[in-house]
This record gives structure tokens, sequence and C-alpha cells, in this order.
């Protein structure tokens, strides 16, 4: 819950640290626990239910937002979820998408906040000043649009690919619920960061 909060009134710099360098960390030793010591059923039931309340969460809180960068903190939430999804299935080929997630989040969360300080120096801080963006800065505009819809996980961009590789991976496991869900939430996640660009 404080997340929105830290992300509006933390420096930029610092908003992207909180949002990477943890989900980074977390995986890092939830992957190595997974692959010297496998976890019993009931760890992976509660890596399940997280993952799912991580993405409906995300999903459903971003709708609501009006700033520029709460969105990106329930979208963080969100793809929190994602990335435990790959916890989930307890299989290789679920850290292996994990990774392929993890390395694409990053990526598009620093892209994300290097562009955050260029629309706080044009004096956008809400979701209705984006609109004049295009006018005033095309190509900050553009990229940050791309960046959205990556978030957002529209097809040709990077994170379809790895929520592809983590659903796949659930259906592969025997998580027919997990990717369903993840499905859906991507698709109200797509419309709320689609409010961005």
């Amino acid at each position: 819950m404080w997340a929105p909060d830290i992300y509006e009134g933390s420096p930029t710099p610092v908003t992207a640290f909180l949002s990477i360098a943890p989900k980074i960390s977390i995986s890092a030793n939830i992957s190595l626990v997974s692959i010297v010591a496998s976890y019993g059923g009931t760890l992976q039931q509660i890596f399940f239910f997280c993952s799912i309340a991580s993405m409906i969460l995300g999903a459903l809180a971003a709708m609501a937002q009006m700033k520029v960068k709460r969105p990106l903190a329930h979208s963080s939430i969100g793809h929190v979820g994602y990335i435990r999804t790959g916890f989930s299935c307890g299989t290789i080929e679920g850290i292996q998408s994990l990774l392929i997630g993890i390395f694409i989040y990053a990526s598009m969360t620093i892209d994300a906040f290097a562009i955050v300080p260029a629309l706080r120096q044009t004096r956008v801080k809400y979701i209705a000043d984006l609109g004049a963006l295009a006018k005033t800065n095309p190509i900050s505009a553009m990229t940050f649009s791309i960046t959205m819809f990556s978030y957002a996980g529209i097809p040709p961009l990077a994170d379809f690919c790895s929520k592809f590789y983590l659903f796949f991976a659930a259906l592969g496991c025997g998580a027919n619920f997990l990717a369903p869900v993840g499905v859906v939430t991507s698709v109200i996640g797509r419309w709320a960061a689609g409010r961005l660009p």
C-alpha cells in the first residue's frame, strides 16, 4: 500500500532503484533456493496465491490513478505477480521464464524512469497533461508510449514475450488457473497503461 506514495514522493532515481533492485534480489534468492533445494507443495501454493493476488491488485488499483508515477507503482505490483508465476511452477522452465521476465521488466523500468524526469521538466504531472506532450516533446512522447505499451503487453513488444513465456510455463506445470488470471489482469493493465501515452 505504501508503494504509490513512495513512487510519487521520492526522487526519480530512488524510485527506479526501489522498483528494480528488490525484485532482482528476491528473484535471485528464491531461484537459488528452488534450484538447490526443491520446495514442497505448500510453498508452491503460497507462491500461486501471492501471484494471483499481486496481479489482481496491481491491475485494479492502477485504473483509479490520475498521476503519472502512481500507475507505474501499481504496474510494479502487478509485475511482481507475473514474476512469481515462474516461482509457482517450481520447474526449470518457470525459472527460465522468470529470468527473461526480470530482464525485460528491468529494461522497461529503466526506460520509463529515464523519461519521467523529462516529463517533470515539461510540467507533466497528471495523466491528463500527457495529451500536449506530443506537441511539446514528440520524441519523449513516442518513447514513453512504446514503453507503456510494452508494460501493457502489446504483442510485438518485449513484455508480451515475457508474459507469454511465464504463462506458457504456468500451463506446462499444471497451474491452469494462473495463466487465465494473468491474461485477464494483463488486459486490464493494458487499459490502465494505455491511458498514459
